[in-house]
């Protein structure tokens, strides 16, 4: 075991650690390689939605995630250690994407969120301002996820449509997905026009972190529950990829940034790894937050 972390134990997966005190738990994930992608394509708003080609990628390098989404309360101690102001609107599903005055204190729960709960309303450039200070806090490299690192991760079989397989309605024992108790909230009988998976999760909403078990990396809620923003400027079609986990780059201005995993209100497709969720840096949802990465 790594002496130099506070908190460190180990798993059967990898070792788990902490960088300080109320610092977000992290996990080593090994290196390897797995296929990324998928032959699969759908029309989404009139333009065609690809997720390949299929390609062979390396994790070179071993490196740490978050065990789990980061918590409002873990949100809450950088903001009050800065001050930084993130946010400040934040846009939900009504039919169609609307903006409405919430935040990350505000979701429109209609209750205050739990601390145990991931943050959200949440843009990538708030993101950014965690990772750079919780870099400057501990003197390690934090970071977002690659898209290729996430990927790695959700693979949890490797040969199948979703982490838990190719069943359906198996996710309600994996994740907290747009499911049979998602459909009976008011919000979800107005709003949600897709058919809830057949299973019950428990979660008509969010869900506490570490709801459900974790995956063969011991990574909790991977896919559901919110959506994960990552490193990468998406790429409609993979045509800049290498063998490596490097996050997709442009010079300038980045349109959209890739975001995985799906949400409590997501159809089922979004869930399997390969989907590929495009949005701008500065939008802000009720359904997207975030997981954090370090270099080791």
């Amino acid at each position: 075991l790594i002496s130099n972390n506070n908190n460190l134990f180990a798993t059967t997966n990898g070792e788990v650690f902490t960088d300080c005190d109320n610092c977000p738990e992290m996990i080593k994930i090994p290196s390897g390689e797995f296929i990324m992608g998928s032959n699969f394509s759908e029309i989404v708003l009139g333009k065609v939605r690809t997720e390949g080609p299929k390609h062979k990628r390396q994790i070179k390098n071993p490196f740490a995630v978050g065990i789990n989404e980061v918590t409002n309360k873990e949100f809450r101690i950088f903001i009050d250690e800065t001050n930084y102001r993130p946010s400040q609107a934040c846009t939900k599903w009504k039919g169609k994407v609307i903006q409405f005055n919430g935040n990350w204190l505000d979701p429109d729960y209609g209750r205050p969120p739990a601390d145990n709960e991931p943050v959200v309303c949440v843009s990538w450039y708030d993101t950014q301002a965690y990772t750079v200070w919780l870099s400057g806090k501990t003197g390690q490299k934090y970071r977002l996820l690659s898209e290729a690192e996430w990927e790695y991760i959700a693979n949890n079989r490797g040969d199948s449509s979703w982490p838990w397989g190719e069943k359906e309605t198996d996710a309600c024992k994996h994740s907290n997905i747009f499911d049979l108790d998602g459909k009976q909230s008011e919000y979800a009988r107005k709003y949600a026009d897709w058919e809830p998976t057949d299973c019950q999760d428990g979660y008509p909403r969010v869900a506490p972190v570490r709801s459900f078990a974790p995956n063969k990396y011991g990574v909790y809620d991977i896919t559901g529950n919110v959506w994960e923003w990552t490193e990468d400027c998406s790429e409609p079609v993979y045509k800049n990829f290498d063998s490596g986990e490097e996050p997709n780059q442009v010079g300038g201005h980045c349109k959209r940034r890739s975001v995985k995993g799906g949400s409590w209100l997501s159809r089922i497709s979004r869930h399997r790894p390969a989907f590929r969720g495009r949005d701008p840096e500065n939008l802000s949802s009720h359904i997207f937050g975030f997981r954090i990465a370090r270099d080791l």
